[in-house]
């Protein structure tokens, strides 16, 4: 095991990064990789990201299907201000009728089919998977449970027990038991449904698969067998919720309604905030035997929900949706190039697919180099990821498509 004082070239090279931005030591922030991209921000606004040399980036990920507003929309930052000078946090999540939940969780329900009525606020994406979860387990009291190869529901215990990939699990294995594997858009797999499952969990545009969209007949038939065998569908729709697919949710493009609705990301408008949803008479399953089961301390937090709540009502307001489809062609249309082998996705969550893992790798830092900020997919690691702001104008799309094709250039020079 290393000991205090261990280095080799990735922890020489992340010490190097925190240095050359003031930073003396790295033992205050826990890297997540050995080469951490090491930008420091000074400040953003809009589709924009600027360093403390106040060198501007288009901002073209979003904080990963975050900001669908842009950064510092005045509306949130509003609803937060004013949030935080009535009060913080009170209680744990339920104990308490706290008044932005609660106008948050009506204004959900006015816009989900009467079926998705009752909602359990959460801090993240992530707990909002473990919740939905305990959810199924508790209601239909089976254990087993099925999810997609190259799924990614987040990296808690159970999260990422649910996540398709081995290559991210095998180093924290055993994980939960009694989950198995599903390929999606394969009706084959569907017998795998049976009934001894508790839940499936997909989620309608596989994100870090690079962007791969549940088929029509699929997600019906989908449905269907769940409905058939009496378990609950559960709809990840922490990154294609909120708008970003050119629906509120993505499942409306679709016409299939989820049992269990998992929300996060763009949902508390920049703050912390994730939440699954359902009706009430499953979600009342988790309030007896035992009470309180499932609790969060910070769950809900007031100023998270008043930023919600005015990230939905703007949302709303600038019928952002309407164009998003729009802007999706736009990007199709420029996005021409000999390297780029394919884009797959819906609405404003697209991967753009080249060769090879390194020629990906360098456009994304020749992006960065030239202003733009992108990013790739965990398991889709020869993609480039587009999910700008759902408020990127036409004229900003065109100036990011040429920085993406020059950069593809400066690969071949």
């Amino acid at each position: 095991m290393p000991t205090k004082g261990f280095s080799d070239p990735a922890t020489t090279h992340y010490h190097y990064i925190l240095m050359s931005h003031g930073i003396s030591n790295s033992t205050y922030l826990a890297p997540t990789s050995a080469n951490p991209v090491g930008l420091n921000i000074r400040r953003a606004k809009g589709i924009y990201i600027f360093d403390l040399q106040e060198k501007r980036y288009i901002d073209l990920i979003s904080g990963i299907s975050v900001n669908n507003l842009g950064h510092q929309n005045p509306e949130i930052i509003n609803a937060i201000d004013k949030q935080v000078h009535e009060y913080l946090h009170v209680m744990a999540y339920g104990e308490y009728f706290q008044g932005p939940q609660l106008e948050l969780a009506k204004r959900l329900s006015e816009l989900l089919p009467d079926t998705l009525n009752c909602t359990y606020f959460v801090n993240s994406g992530s707990e909002a998977v473990e919740g939905a979860l305990k959810l199924a387990r508790r209601y239909t009291g089976k254990s087993r449970i099925l999810t997609m190869r190259n799924a990614y529901h987040g990296s808690t215990f159970g999260a990422m027990s649910v996540m398709g990939s081995d290559k991210y699990t095998e180093a924290f294995a055993p994980l939960v038991p009694n989950i198995e594997l599903m390929e999606i858009n394969s009706e084959a797999d569907l017998k795998k449904i049976d009934d001894d499952t508790a839940c499936v969990i997909i989620e309608p545009v596989q994100g870090e698969a690079g962007a791969i969209p549940a088929d029509q007949d699929y997600l019906e038939k989908l449905s269907d067998a769940c409905a058939h065998h009496r378990c609950l569908l559960i709809f990840d729709e922490v990154q294609t919720g909120m708008g970003r697919t050119g629906s509120l949710f993505c499942f409306e493009n679709y016409g299939v309604i989820p049992d269990v609705l998992v929300l996060a990301k763009a949902f508390g408008g920049g703050m912390p905030l994730g939440a699954f949803t359902s009706s009430e008479e499953i979600m009342s399953s988790l309030t007896t035997n035992p009470v309180l089961g499932h609790i969060t301390t910070f769950g809900g937090h007031p100023v998270s929900c008043a930023a919600g709540l005015a990230y939905l009502n703007e949302l709303l307001r600038q019928n952002t949706i309407e164009k998003i489809a729009e802007k999706e062609a736009l990007f199709r249309k420029r996005l021409v190039h000999n390297d780029i082998k394919g884009i797959s996705g819906k609405g404003l969550l697209l991967a753009l697919h080249f060769k090879s893992h390194g020629f990906a790798q360098a456009v994304i830092k020749n992006c960065l180099d030239n202003g733009l900020l992108t990013d790739w997919f965990l398991f889709a690691e020869n993609c480039l990821r587009i999910s700008p702001p759902l408020i990127i104008t036409g004229q900003e799309i065109h100036e990011s498509c040429d920085i993406i094709l020059k950069s593809i250039d400066e690969v071949q020079s």
